[in-house]
């Protein structure tokens, strides 16, 4: 087990255009959430938690605060530390991120050093395709936030290690960012010597939840959708309804994310702190596109619900009735065969490839159908770039695309905000990971906003579509003592 401060290395490459310092130091590793306590309430403080081991992706934490710069889009603009800048949300990532290039060594013992760090809100796909919007924003969070992170904390949940890794930006001449890292780099490592070890359990809060659309108005709405099936419009479209809890007084966005842990642990959960008090508390069983330096690629559409069994032949019955369902394998398939192409459009010819078609995985409170698809990515494209060609994911907008989006925005009542969005990490040296915005409770100033949903296809029922989007919701409910 390291000693902390007494391991500290220096990497550090020929000069290649792309400057190579960053300093890396070993710590003991400790429980995630508890580390990352005392600063959650800062803004653009984020831990990014992989609280389940699922099939080998629940394995990387990362907390990032203080970040030396943020970028957020609203409502068409975009804006670098608070000054409006040109260019569309993705643009300005894209340029922002290349100012800040890091070449890293193939040995180094974590996926991310350093980079952007933030979430994509759904209403961004429409930037993407020219969509008309019809909903006014009722959270006054950003369309799209992301902090660049110069040091961050990263623990290692299969090994049980820990590190601090500080690259030195925004400074740019070797010695500046040598300076700033090892000050960085220290700076980091007494504070978290100070975080506590464990956190008392959360203080008591409940809340009452209403649905925004009554389980009838749910029902016929999911029956416009079927409509513009059978009519030929689309194959499938995912369609989804809010329940909104006023925020009860003094809950944190912590705490609040403690309590959804506690109910729904997930490889891809994550805690975000913004201005003004709002966040979000995020338990997502879904990722949406990881990307390695090389241009290897993948992502993990889910589709397909069934409850967990009170007993375990119980268990086992329901998904073994999922894995065999006609009707969740066809939806499934479907947003298989989207994101093949959505990834085409930026992958090597002949490298889209679907080594899992349709499989059941088992999460804390349900069972759901993944697949996975791969490809390697062009020469001379990035993560943005795949962002591009991706976002928002087709699990969470329908076949084909456009169009499920368009039906989507005309049935649904409100904006979906940061929900179906994606929350992601983008390395300074081109890697990236992130997820899908699922089973999220938003946090604004006075609210809480819990949202859940499913894929409609041909032969759904209007009404067992509502009870499996309750078995989705019904965790977010319950965090509150609500559900």
């Amino acid at each position: 087990m390291p000693q902390d401060g007494l391991v500290f290395d220096i990497v550090a490459g020929e000069s290649t255009g792309d400057d190579c310092l960053l300093l890396i130091r070993e710590i003991s590793y400790r429980d995630p959430v508890a580390a990352f306590a005392p600063w959650s309430n800062q803004p653009f403080a984020t831990l990014l938690h992989s609280a389940a081991e699922a099939g080998g992706r629940g394995r990387w934490s990362i907390i990032a605060i203080d970040p030396f710069r943020i970028i957020e889009a609203r409502g068409g603009s975009v804006t670098v530390d608070g000054h409006a800048v040109a260019g569309d949300p993705f643009t300005v990532l894209e340029r922002q991120l290349k100012a800040h290039r890091l070449s890293l060594p193939s040995d180094l013992p974590v996926p991310f050093a350093g980079g952007a760090v933030g979430f994509l809100g759904y209403e961004l796909g429409q930037v993407l395709e020219r969509l008309p919007a019809r909903h006014g924003d009722d959270t006054g969070l950003p369309d799209m936030a992301f902090g660049l992170y110069d040091t961050v904390i990263v623990f290692d949940e299969l090994e049980r290690r820990g590190w601090i890794l500080s690259s030195g930006f925004p400074e740019q001449s070797p010695v500046g960012r040598r300076i700033r890292a090892a000050r960085r780099l220290h700076s980091f490592a007494d504070l978290l010597e100070a975080a506590p070890a464990v956190l008392p359990p959360p203080s008591p809060a409940t809340a009452v939840w209403w649905p925004e659309i009554e389980r009838d108005d749910y029902c016929r709405r999911v029956e416009q959708v079927l409509e513009y099936i059978r009519a030929g419009d689309i194959f499938q479209a995912n369609f989804t309804g809010r329940f909104l809890a006023d925020r009860p007084a003094g809950l944190s966005v912590l705490d609040l994310y403690r309590r959804l842990l506690a109910l729904s642990p997930a490889p891809f959960a994550a805690c975000l702190s913004l201005p003004g008090g709002g966040g979000l508390a995020s338990a997502s069983p879904e990722r949406f596109i990881r990307l390695h330096t090389d241009g290897r690629m993948e992502t993990r559409p889910i589709k397909g619900t069934r409850p967990r069994g009170a007993t375990a032949e119980e268990d086992d019955a329901l998904a073994r009735e999922l894995e065999h369902s006609i009707k969740d394998r066809a939806e499934n398939l479907m947003i298989t065969d989207l994101l093949r192409n959505d990834i085409g459009r930026v992958a090597r010819i002949g490298s889209v490839k679907v080594p899992v078609l349709c499989g059941v995985e088992r999460f804390a409170s349900v069972h759901h159908l993944v697949s996975v698809i791969e490809g390697r990515l062009k020469p001379g494209l990035g993560p943005v770039d795949l962002l591009r060609a991706t976002f928002p994911g087709g699990s969470i907008t329908g076949a084909p695309k456009i169009r499920a989006m368009e039906i989507v925005d005309e049935l649904e009542v409100s904006r979906r905000g940061a929900y179906c969005g994606s929350v992601a990490w983008i390395g300074f040296d081109g890697a990236m990971d992130s997820s899908i915005v699922i089973r999220t409770l938003t946090v604004t100033p006075d609210r809480i906003i819990a949202q859940a949903g499913g894929g409609i296809v041909a032969d759904s029922d209007p009404g067992r579509e509502h009870d499996e989007m309750m078995v989705k919701i019904r965790p977010l409910l319950r965090a509150l003592d609500g559900g």
